[in-house]
């Protein structure tokens, strides 16, 4: 989901990052502000002005934004729910689960809670612009407070659309779920709603570009195509915590894996191993040992005048815990190690002895086949689960 993120500061014990794609919707928002809202909402103020409360506007959403996603962090920790960090990209915000909610009444708390407070603070800024309107008469810091009541009302009624993974989203398969008594029931079916809204939000956005609101437009399509993906791969992360939980990793391995000695040259790999076998990944034995690995990428990145001369334990990647799995691992357990570690390729061992080779396309690959085949041993698995 994210570009490359920034971390700005921890607060509460939340890690508050940001991603680079905000940046863009600050300068988006900013520009908007200053050449659109606050020219209508203000007339005959300078330009330098109306850029000055277009920022003050862009760092108002910017806090408003930060609060909504900590009100969710804050409720989902008195729910033993594990919040890695809140990041802000060009969507708005998130705050980071690693786990789904353990019942649909921390589902719901936790998922009211962003709207709830930006409801709150729509209000506070409102009454807070109406107390010093007359008081203060500074016409702009007054439209500045408007508009930072206007956005977070705006923000809590859009979040409270009922497309997953909205707020409204997530408040619907909490009350799905409590009704079934399956979360990946509710999460199937709050994830076709939320497909279907993702669809309305494309169409609304190509309708305002055929009318020529073309900024309007994009954003609207945007948005559509960010709820569509983003609900398609919450109902495959569901699928991934109830049918990858417990299955050994054996199970999604590929087990007796071609392996190269270290000793053997560059040109021996290419000639014998990379072109013979069709991998890009080997890992690499010294005597009898395991001792690392060696990708495509490293043999091509030496000049080929040196392929001879060079051995593979010059360039392979040693042996570490960044590129091995213990077979004792379940596959969901290897699935969230691959995803927080850099590589793509993870050798298997079994008291240091290697056993398979895996990669998250393998764990994935499985999971694929039986989302398909088993939709309803999931829902079956997951009640089981939230009984216990």
């Amino acid at each position: 989901m994210f570009l490359k993120r920034i971390e700005l500061f921890s607060l509460f014990g939340f890690r508050v990052s940001l991603d680079l794609s905000w940046v863009f919707l600050a300068v988006l928002v900013t520009w908007t502000l200053a050449t659109g809202y606050f020219p209508d909402a203000l007339p005959d103020q300078t330009t330098a002005t109306y850029y000055w409360m277009g920022v003050a506007g862009a760092i108002g959403l910017f806090v408003s934004i930060i609060l909504h996603e900590f009100a969710h962090a804050l409720v989902a920790r008195r729910y033993d729910l594990a919040i890695s960090g809140i990041t802000l990209f060009i969507f708005g915000g998130v705050a980071e689960m690693t786990e789904e909610p353990k019942s649909p009444i921390a589902e719901f708390m936790m998922a009211i809670a962003g709207p709830v407070l930006s409801f709150a603070l729509a209000a506070a800024f409102y009454l807070f612009e109406a107390s010093t309107h007359t008081a203060m008469e500074l016409p702009q810091f007054s439209a500045v407070l408007s508009y930072l009541a206007l956005i977070n009302f705006v923000l809590a009624v859009f979040n409270l659309l009922p497309a997953f993974p909205l707020d409204g989203g997530r408040i619907f398969r909490s009350i799905a779920w409590w009704w079934t008594g399956s979360l990946a029931r509710a999460t199937r079916i709050s994830s076709w709603l939320g497909r279907l809204f993702a669809g309305a939000f494309i169409a609304l956005g190509l309708l305002n570009l055929i009318a020529g609101n073309t900024i309007g437009g994009i954003w609207l399509m945007l948005i559509g195509f960010f709820v569509y993906n983003a609900a398609g791969s919450s109902r495959m992360q569901m699928a991934a915590a109830t049918l990858l939980k417990g299955v050994p990793l054996s199970r999604v391995m590929r087990s007796n894996p071609a392996s190269v000695p270290a000793d053997i040259s560059i040109e021996a790999l290419v000639e014998d191993y990379f072109y013979k076998l069709n991998h890009r990944f080997f890992p690499v034995l010294g005597d009898g040992d395991l001792k690392g690995c060696i990708r495509l990428d490293q043999a091509r990145d030496i000049d080929r005048s040196q392929w001879r001369a060079t051995r593979v334990s010059d360039v392979m990647t040693p042996l570490s815990e960044a590129n091995i799995l213990d077979v004792g691992y379940d596959a969901r357990a290897a699935l969230e190690k691959m995803m927080t570690g850099s590589g793509s390729h993870y050798m298997v061992t079994s008291n240091g002895r290697l056993v398979g080779v895996v990669t998250p396309k393998d764990i994935m690959a499985y999971l694929a086949i039986h989302l398909e085949l088993e939709a309803d041993a999931v829902d079956g698995l997951s009640r089981a689960r939230g009984s216990t």
